[in-house]
């Protein structure tokens, strides 16, 4: 009997070829799962859907003075006096300078003295009058005299007024512009005082918020002057027109506080309490792509992520509200679009509920 193997007379190149073909062919066998996770892009999604979106609004405003004024004199002359200074407080009416009196008080007592001369002469003339001594038309020009000696003094005695300046308002004296000595020109400006017993804080909001907000709304105002201190304002106005960049002036008017108090020209955060919050369609921020301008999301319908551009109204957080370009149930990847293109092949490996 022959003991050899029955390949053994075989060649041995023979043999190798049929091992590597057998190889080969193993190495051809391929796991279809294995394939799609090599090409499926894995991303995560979430659902479009209905939730009521919180409406948290917080911008950055400037504090105002509730009246900043110029003092400005209508005399001229020299500042014979002056009886404030900066950092006092002051009442309406209350004199901040002494300008020069001397003729404007002359001026005053001539026209004093010509009123009483014409006084008499129409009292005068009305007793000649009724003895029908003179006519009517003198009758009418001693009246008409008076009357204008009466408009003279009027015109001296404000002139004499003039040379004390007051001021129109109750306040704080800001800055002060002369000292004594100081030649005074009519239209100067001699003092600032301001205002800040309540503020007024102005920001500028947005065209969809300006629609959202109304007057007498209440907000609270913090700074970083007073670190959890809170100040509570009331909306007073909503600007008509916007601005060139479409935003909205709104004026707060807030109680300056003896605890915690402020000064005009300081930053103050503005939140705004009163928007309401409203149901509508909404996608988490994660899942937008661009701007809120020009916002696009990848929805994946079967396993293909399609690129859709989409229209972003209100925000708050974490939520967006999608104005149109999406509708409920809808499929939106939050996660792993930077590894997609417009049509990519996707597999879904969490979904946010």
């Amino acid at each position: 009997m022959d003991t050899k193997p029955r390949f053994a007379n075989r060649p041995l190149p023979v043999v190798a070829s049929s091992l590597l073909i057998l190889a080969f062919a193993c190495g051809r066998k391929e796991d279809p799962q294995v394939s799609t996770m090599a090409t499926d892009v894995p991303v995560s999604a979430t659902l479009v859907k209905k939730q009521k979106l919180e409406s948290s609004l917080s911008l950055v405003g400037t504090t105002n003075a509730r009246a900043d004024v110029n003092v400005i004199s209508e005399t001229h002359g020299t500042t014979m006096a002056v009886y404030v200074k900066v950092g006092m407080q002051v009442k309406v009416g209350t004199v901040l300078v002494q300008v020069d009196d001397e003729i404007p008080r002359s001026t005053k007592s001539a026209a004093e003295i010509s009123f009483q001369k014409a006084q008499r002469d129409f009292l005068r003339a009305e007793d000649l009058y009724q003895e029908n001594s003179i006519s009517l038309s003198q009758l009418d020009a001693s009246r008409l005299a008076l009357k204008s000696a009466d408009n003279q003094l009027d015109i001296a005695t404000r002139q004499l007024e003039n040379t004390r300046i007051k001021s129109p308002i109750s306040g704080t004296v800001n800055a002060r512009y002369v000292e004594p000595g100081t030649m005074v020109q009519q239209g100067m400006a001699v003092a600032n005082i301001v205002d800040i017993s309540t503020l007024k804080v102005r920001v500028n909001v947005s065209e969809q918020e300006a629609f959202r907000l109304k007057p007498r709304d209440h907000v609270e105002i913090t700074t970083d002057v007073y670190p959890g201190a809170t100040f509570d304002g009331t909306i007073d106005n909503i600007a008509s027109k916007g601005d060139e960049a479409h935003t909205y002036p709104v004026e707060i008017i807030v109680p300056n506080s003896n605890t915690y108090p402020l000064k005009a020209g300081m930053f103050a955060r503005i939140a705004f309490k009163s928007i309401a919050p409203t149901e509508a369609l909404t996608i988490p921020r994660g899942a937008l792509i661009g701007s809120i301008k020009d916002a696009q999301v990848f929805v994946v319908q079967g396993n293909i992520a399609s690129l859709r551009q989409v229209i972003i109204g209100n925000q708050s957080a974490d939520l967006l509200e999608v104005a149109s370009g999406l509708a409920e149930g809808d499929t939106v990847v939050i996660s792993g679009q930077n590894n997609l293109v417009d049509k990519t092949r996707v597999q879904i490996v969490s979904t946010q509920r």
